[in-house]
């Protein structure tokens, strides 16, 4: 387990530009990157032991950030 945070920035930062102009113009997208955000601090958060989560509540969050990253993915690449 990596305790670094895996920000959208550091998922994609070719496409930085892109997601701040798809986040300003797409309310859908913009909720997607809060939605992406708070699982990924609750993750990190875990992980650097601010809070006590089970393993199995870790790795629900986890499936959860992947399936939500993919998401954005499919949003960006065909934009």
């Amino acid at each position: 387990m990596s305790n670094t945070p895996h920000t959208l920035h550091d998922e994609f930062p070719n496409h930085a530009q892109k997601i701040s102009a798809m986040k300003a113009s797409s309310p859908h997208f913009a909720q997607l990157l809060v939605e992406y955000d708070a699982v990924n601090d609750k993750i990190h958060r875990s992980e650097i032991r601010l809070d006590l989560l089970t393993e199995e509540e870790e790795e629900a969050l986890r499936r959860q950030r992947v399936h939500l990253k993919d998401h954005i993915w499919a949003h960006v690449k065909d934009a």
